[in-house]
């Protein structure tokens, strides 16, 4: 929330002071080329870029590459800060549901060109509809990296043993998520809940997995369609987990127990939790029970979606060598980036097939069925491809969101408020280059 709302406040001021061509790719007093890259992450993913960087440089003596790091939380104030002091970067990571805002005010040069003229480079490997979510007339702008499904159900192995319940089939239904939840819900004498079976926050999943969708076109949306059946069915199971059956945590409870999915599920509050591959390098610290992960489960109709997200490298218009830019950013994205980046827990990688390689799906690290991610990829959906949407979500969804969540209203209900403020917030939205797709 704070994260969007810095960006709302300081984009213009990122977009003029890209475009004027300052700071990016300057001359040190050496005389070597100074390459900036801007990023978040955490020290693995560190220790890994300056490891590719350092490797890159040994063919590259003459080119001194800046690795800017700065925490997610205020990523996008102090690279803004950078760029209004002429210190602006040649190479900026850039998360899958952020990049449509800043594509639609022209921030990235088009990859096309050298993507077409690198031999060495292959995006054919890519899997295709990540590619496409970083793309803009059958122009790529940035070369995605990872990938993120919010397709992980994470399942505590002893609490399905100890219960005598069948591991979760990636096949597996609503029906079936309910019934073991249930199951593995404790229920003390006093009414307090010790463990619940479940646990989710991408409400979203819900929707999709049950045929609806946020809008009608998501390149080019003219009205929400969560007023839907499919839209209101999904959002009030999602709650009446919470509320109703009482085999998920409600947000006042998971306020009181002042814990986060990741600590729920390690000191075994929680038996089951959905959120995507990034929880598993500290889920790999847990020594009391083995777990895995299985596919997030079909909804009454068959139907198998879920969000997702995702990082990728764009080029500047403001640096000043993109060509050696482009080298830069292939020794960050490439086959061996993925590679390490892969092996740390972190990232499914962008790249098929080092996504199927020993790297990831054939790694013997838990979790054991993370191959499942490279299917999973295939009923991914992203936000909406326009640069309001993000505004007019918190705006105008997310409040009233927190009504169905909390009990107070139906998804019927709230729904009803919500669409028309979204049809027209949608109405009213400006052309941009991604509306001439």
């Amino acid at each position: 929330m704070i994260m969007k709302k810095i960006i709302s406040v300081f984009l213009l001021l990122f977009l003029v002071s890209a475009g004027t061509g300052c700071g990016g790719g300057s001359q040190d007093a050496d005389g070597k080329t100074t390459i900036k890259v801007a990023y978040w992450g955490g020290p693995e993913e560190m220790q890994i870029m300056q490891a590719l960087i350092d490797d890159w440089k040994v063919n590259h003596p003459d080119v001194d590459v800046r690795l800017e790091h700065t925490p997610f939380s205020a990523y996008v104030s102090r690279l803004l800060t950078r760029i209004a002091g002429g210190v602006a970067p040649d190479i900026m990571a850039i998360e899958a549901n952020l990049f449509p805002r800043l594509l639609s005010k022209g921030a990235f040069l088009s990859l096309q060109p050298f993507i077409d003229a690198d031999t060495e480079f292959k995006i054919d490997n890519f899997f295709q509809s990540v590619v496409d979510r970083f793309s803009l007339n059958n122009e790529v702008y940035a070369v995605p990296r990872d990938t993120a499904p919010f397709a992980c159900v994470y399942y505590n192995k002893k609490l399905f043993d100890e219960a005598g319940i069948p591991y979760p089939a990636d096949d597996w239904t609503w029906d079936d998520l309910l019934e073991v939840s249930r199951k593995l819900t404790v229920v003390e004498d006093d009414g307090r809940v010790s463990r619940y079976g479940f646990y989710a926050w991408a409400w979203q999943n819900f929707v999709y997995s049950n045929g609806g969708h946020l809008v009608d076109d998501l390149r080019n949306p003219t009205r929400t369609m969560l007023d839907e059946p499919a839209a209101i069915e999904g959002m009030q199971f999602f709650a009446d987990l919470m509320n109703k059956h009482n085999v998920a945590p409600t947000p006042v409870a998971l306020g009181n127990l002042a814990m986060g999915a990741q600590q729920l599920f390690m000191t075994q509050r929680v038996a089951m939790f959905s959120s995507g591959y990034w929880e598993v390098p500290m889920l790999r610290n847990i020594k009391d029970f083995e777990w895995d992960v299985a596919m997030f489960p079909k909804g009454p109709s068959g139907d198998r979606a879920f969000g997702t997200g995702g990082t990728a490298y764009a080029l500047l218009k403001s640096s000043k060598h993109p060509d050696l830019a482009w080298e830069v950013l292939k020794a960050l994205a490439g086959d061996e980036g993925q590679v390490q980046l892969a092996k740390t827990g972190l990232a499914q990688p962008a790249n098929r097939i080092v996504a199927e390689g020993p790297a990831f799906a054939q790694s013997k690290e838990a979790p054991s069925n993370k191959g499942m991610l490279n299917k999973a990829v295939n009923y991914a959906v992203y936000e909406p491809f326009i640069p309001e949407w993000q505004e007019i979500f918190e705006l105008n969804v997310l409040p009233t969101l927190d009504m169905i969540f909390h009990g107070k209203k139906s998804a019927a209900e709230a729904v009803s408020m919500i669409a028309p403020k979204v049809n027209d917030a949608l109405n009213r939205r400006k052309p941009s280059i991604l509306s001439q797709e």
